[in-house]
């Protein structure tokens, strides 16, 4: 951060490599190590230090009350002490931590503590990734936590900055999506499910008989025949109005006050696709917009090189990670 603004000093992207990872695990460290290494070098940063998140769906969350009274060390033994209560794995499989989030609205004399835990070797695969590339994990956090702390990067496209606001955003990845509501910018609601835009690239294989590279790269430079947007993408569009569509009916349905979000925020690489915002607004009845958490950042002009403004409806959950101190 410089002069009351973020900076985007440096930035690469680097696909990982095939078989490297299945939904969400990492089966080859190395493999994956050597993507972030060259990554590293093609982006000129210098940080040895990094902060790598969890998926969503290997972390179990909950929120249990404990007395005000205790101290910090008493309050960190009474967790510890009651963890297994809550976590269904034998405890020596398990990291976990916790964070007080402050006096509890059930009872006067509690602390709401919130403890998260996942199996170590969801910890353990990415520390060794990282180690493989060089780098020291430093900050291990949870996919959801990190797009919550990114969303407020994207208060300048909220109505009245979301605040007192019910705004949702969609992050579109690769094989899965996340679907989140926000509540004066705090996480009230989320949903992961398999969805994204591989299946787009598939279908592009399928169509047109072509490698998995080759669709790829036709479908980020848009060399593809005169009927693909008749035949490929605009059914690919349909199916993301449903997704989206589908996770508003779960999230109404998810509690008695539930309201309906006044604004949907579209990120992801799908975000990307002409128009989709627009289609997804008219389809579902609530005003749509494509996301850019960098959107109120300066960019360094080796991160320009690199193409980060191309890439930065992508970067959600990434911003949410280089927010995170190292203190």
């Amino acid at each position: 951060m410089s002069g009351g603004q973020y900076r985007v000093e440096s930035y690469a992207a680097e696909p990982t490599p095939a078989n490297s990872i299945n939904e969400k695990a990492i089966v080859d460290a190395n493999l994956v190590g050597e993507a972030i290494k060259q990554a590293i070098k093609r982006s000129g940063a210098r940080a040895k230090e990094a902060a790598i998140a969890i998926s969503g769906d290997a972390a179990i969350t909950k929120v249990i009350q404990m007395p005000r009274s205790l101290s910090e060390n008493e309050l960190e033994q009474q967790v510890e002490m009651q963890a297994d209560q809550y976590i269904p794995f034998p405890m020596e499989e398990v990291s976990f931590d916790f964070e007080v989030i402050g006096p509890s609205e059930k009872e006067a004399d509690m602390l709401d503590v919130l403890l998260v835990a996942t199996r170590s070797e969801n910890v353990e695969q990415r520390v060794a990734a990282c180690a493989a590339a060089g780098l020291s994990a430093k900050v291990v956090d949870v996919e959801a936590f990190a797009l919550e702390n990114a969303c407020r990067l994207l208060t300048h496209q909220m109505p009245d900055g979301g605040i007192e606001r019910v705004i949702s955003v969609v992050d579109f990845g690769a094989s899965s999506t996340t679907f989140s509501v926000l509540r004066d910018l705090r996480v009230i609601y989320t949903r992961d499910f398999a969805f994204g835009g591989q299946q787009l690239t598939e279908e592009i294989m399928r169509t047109y008989g072509m490698s998995m590279d080759e669709a790829g790269r036709a479908k980020k430079e848009g060399n593809l025949p005169a009927n693909y947007q008749t035949e490929v993408l605009d059914p690919f569009i349909d199916d993301m109005c449903q997704q989206v569509s589908r996770s508003l009916q779960f999230f109404l349905a998810s509690g008695a006050a539930r309201e309906q979000p006044e604004q949907i925020l579209i990120c992801g690489g799908c975000a990307n696709i002409p128009g989709v915002a627009e289609v997804i607004a008219s389809r579902v009845g609530i005003a749509a917009e494509r996301g850019d958490p960098l959107g109120q950042m300066k960019i360094s002009t080796r991160a320009k090189n690199q193409n980060v403004k191309k890439d930065a409806t992508a970067l959600l959950t990434a911003c949410g990670l280089a927010l995170r101190s190292f203190d």
